[in-house]
C-alpha cells in the first residue's frame, strides 16, 4: 500500500493496527482487492474507523432499503456531484447487484433514462432533490415517498445515504481519489 491513491502524500499509518489490517485483509479476500477509498483513509486510523463504521451502517446495515436501492442512491448522488471515484465504484456495484450492465451505465450517466419502476424512480428523484436542494425538501416530497410505500425510517435512510455520499464525493473529488481499475471491468 505504498502507491498514492490520491493527489495527497499521505502514507498509511505505520504500523496499522491489527484490527485495521484484518479488515483490509477481509476486503481483499471478499472482493479480490482493497478499495482505494480504504487505502486513502488508512493514513489516519480514527478517520478510517469513522468512515468504515458509517459506510457499513448505511450501506450494509439493517434498513428497509435493499442493497441495490442504496447503491442506486449512491450513484445518483455521485453523478450529480460528478465524483469520478464513486461513479465508477458504485456504478460497478449497481451492475453487480442488478445483474444488468445497462442499468449500471444508465445510473451513472443519467438515471432518468433508466427503465425503473415508479417506486424506484420516486426514491431516486427524491435523492436527487435532496442532493441538489435539501433545504427545499418539504412534507409533499416525503408524502410522495410514503405514497410509494416508503416508511419514515426508509425516508431517513434515503436522506442518510444521500448525506454520506454528498460528503464522501467532495472528499474523493477534492483529493483526486483514483478508482481501482478493476471496477471498470466488473459485472460487464
Amino acid at each position: 500500500m505504498t502507491d498514492n491513491v490520491t493527489a495527497l502524500d499521505l502514507p498509511p499509518a505505520d504500523p496499522l493496527p491489527e484490527r485495521t489490517q484484518r479488515y483490509l485483509s477481509l476486503c481483499s479476500e471478499k472482493l479480490g482487492f482493497v478499495p482505494n477509498v480504504l487505502r486513502a483513509y488508512s493514513f489516519d486510523v480514527t478517520k478510517f474507523d469513522a468512515f468504515v463504521a458509517m459506510y457499513n451502517d448505511l450501506m450494509l446495515g439493517d434498513s428497509g432499503l435493499t442493497p441495490l436501492e442504496r447503491e442506486m442512491i449512491a450513484v445518483v448522488v455521485s453523478s450529480i456531484n460528478r465524483c469520478w471515484y464513486c461513479q465508477v465504484a458504485h456504478g460497478a456495484a449497481v451492475r453487480e447487484l442488478s445483474g444488468d450492465p445497462t442499468l449500471g451505465e444508465a445510473m451513472v450517466m443519467n438515471y432518468r433514462v433508466a427503465a425503473l419502476d415508479p417506486r424506484t424512480r420516486a426514491m431516486l428523484d427524491f435523492a436527487a432533490r435532496v442532493t441538489e436542494a435539501s433545504a427545499k425538501v418539504g412534507e409533499a416530497d416525503r408524502e410522495a415517498l410514503r405514497g410509494h410505500g416508503f416508511s419514515d425510517r426508509d425516508i431517513f435512510d434515503i436522506v442518510a445515504v444521500v448525506g454520506f455520499f454528498s460528503m464522501t464525493n467532495r472528499i474523493a473529488s477534492a483529493v483526486a481519489m483514483v478508482p481501482n481499475g478493476v471496477y471498470h471491468t466488473m459485472a460487464r
